[in-house]
């Protein structure tokens, strides 16, 4: 049952005690939510906090966290996302509604593999770091009473009689900038990280922690009860499954893909078979690279290959009898003759476009579905390069496609940390002499796209005036060897769809 807007005036008129149920604009989600929803309203907030996660990811890799052009760049995305943004802001009921409900669908989502609640911890953990940052001393103090952690600021009378202790126990402190801050008197045992590494006074079993690392503490104690959470929901699932409501969502919101399916070929037509050798070296994404040079240089491929390269060239505007032409004309060169190809291929590229059997408009895969369904085995060609290739291979790779040194490195930092879309968005910057691509790459098709803007003029280049700090840098002080990347989508009848295709591509 969803809650309509007669009841919520009624509750506003009654007193409304909204308030109660959200007090604080950042939280650990101890308390999962009781009211009914909408499985509209299920689904929309579920994919806006995939955008966000998918954002705080981006953003962390780009930027340095806590940076001014971090945060500006999160908070305008917490904004256009209608999360909540400023803890100070108190009349945000909605806002704390949808952060708390969209929060609890993911774990639902994401508590399905290790690699999903790695993924989802990490960016939950550096979007309540965020958050927790913007608070002042008072909303600090707040919210700790409100998680039930005991952590009291000291007295100014306290902290003016240990000051020489907390100057010379605390690095990077001024005089001035203890006399500033605000400390807080925590239980040793929650505090062993800091004390390890020499960075807290302790007293009578008490670390006296500065607030700029009190968010540790918070941190680590989130991750905690998040992690268990997740196990808990793990193994609840089985029984929110047997909803037949709920279990298609739950089964594509843990990678999805939200954007054009491009299934709606706006440039059909309007691509030659003569450039599309061309056209490869400059605006194919280097998973299709590898598959047209696999079958310029085979005159082949294996069924996954084909499905991958086929959906792929429809999407930018093959029409049905250049896809037949195009196919037909390399499989010759081998070891498929003419009368073969027509008994034995055509019918599945024909049912690819919608002509045959069911008739559905199959669409492209996006970097999910290539990153997680059908990896390629011995032989195979298809797959994320940056997800499937040994790194020696994809660096030599690089180096042959004229790649720099340095971008290599990047490229491969990227990889280690299982961020393959980024890898990926890294890779057309490189080759498309851009700093920043001023989009989130989710899709094969987005990348021939944009591309395409770019060579045609279509798009602005965006530089980006030169900082201090390296690209290197940046990804070694942003390391997460804990995170992948996974993109985001509501598109839940086409991956079911292409079970269906699969059947028609069996012939190697």
């Amino acid at each position: 049952m969803e809650f309509s807007r007669e009841k919520r005036l009624k509750a506003r008129l009654a007193g409304d005690r909204r308030g109660d149920l959200y007090p604080h604009s950042l939280q650990f989600y101890l308390q999962p939510p009781t009211e009914n929803i909408s499985l509209a309203d299920f689904e929309n907030f579920a994919i806006d906090r995939l955008k966000l996660l998918k954002v705080v990811e981006n953003l962390g890799v780009s930027y340095v966290k806590g940076s001014d052009e971090y945060k500006s760049r999160l908070e305008r995305e917490i904004r256009k996302l209608k999360f909540p943004f400023r803890a100070l802001v108190e009349d945000d009921y909605d806002a704390r509604r949808k952060d708390h409900i969209s929060h609890f669908i993911l774990r639902l989502a994401y508590c399905q593999s290790e690699d999903l609640r790695r993924w989802f911890i990490q960016q939950e953990m550096d979007l309540f770091r965020y958050r927790f940052n913007e608070l002042n001393g008072d909303l600090v103090e707040k919210f700790l009473k409100y998680v039930n952690l005991s952590y009291g600021a000291i007295s100014k009378e306290v902290k003016e009689k240990l000051a020489v202790q907390l100057l010379n126990s605390t690095p990077g402190l001024s005089g001035a900038k203890v006399e500033e801050l605000e400390f807080y008197k925590v239980p040793l045992q929650d505090a062993m990280d800091l004390f390890r590494v020499r960075r807290v006074y302790l007293l009578n079993a008490f670390a006296y922690v500065p607030q700029t690392d009190i968010v540790a503490i918070v941190l680590n104690n989130f991750r905690t009860k998040l992690s268990k959470a997740l196990a808990l929901t793990a193994r609840s699932l089985p029984a929110v499954q047997s909803d037949e409501r709920l279990q298609p969502l739950l089964n594509h919101l843990s990678h999805s893909y939200v954007g054009p399916d491009y299934s709606i070929q706006k440039n059909i037509g309007k691509i030659s078979l003569e450039h599309i050798d061309a056209l490869s070296v400059k605006s194919f994404p280097l998973c299709m690279r590898q598959l047209h040079k696999a079958l310029r240089d085979n005159h082949h491929l294996r069924h996954g290959g084909r499905m991958q390269y086929g959906l792929f060239l429809k999407g930018i505007g093959l029409t049905l009898e250049q896809a037949l032409q195009f196919w037909k004309s390399e499989f010759i060169k081998g070891k498929v003759d003419a009368d073969k190809f027509d008994k034995g291929y055509a019918y599945s590229i024909r049912h690819n476009y919608g002509k045959e059997g069911k008739r559905t408009d199959y669409t492209p895969f996006s970097c999910m579905k290539i990153i997680l369904s059908n990896p390629p085995s011995q032989g195979d060609y298809h797959g994320c390069p940056f997800r499937h290739s040994d790194p020696e291979l994809l660096k030599q790779k690089l180096q042959s496609y004229k790649i720099p040194p340095t971008g290599i490195t990047q490229i491969l930092e990227l990889v280690k940390g299982m961020h393959y879309q980024l890898a990926c968005q890294k890779y057309f910057q490189l080759t498309q002499d851009v700093d920043d691509i001023g989009f989130s790459l989710n899709h094969p098709n987005q990348y021939f796209a944009e591309s395409q803007k770019l060579l045609s003029g279509g798009r602005e280049v965006k530089k980006e005036p030169s900082e201090p700090e390296s690209s290197q840098q940046k990804l070694s002080s942003q390391k997460s060897t804990n995170s992948c990347s996974i993109p985001i989508s509501s598109n839940t009848e086409a991956d079911t769809e292409l079970e269906g295709l699969d059947a028609y591509f069996t012939e190697d």
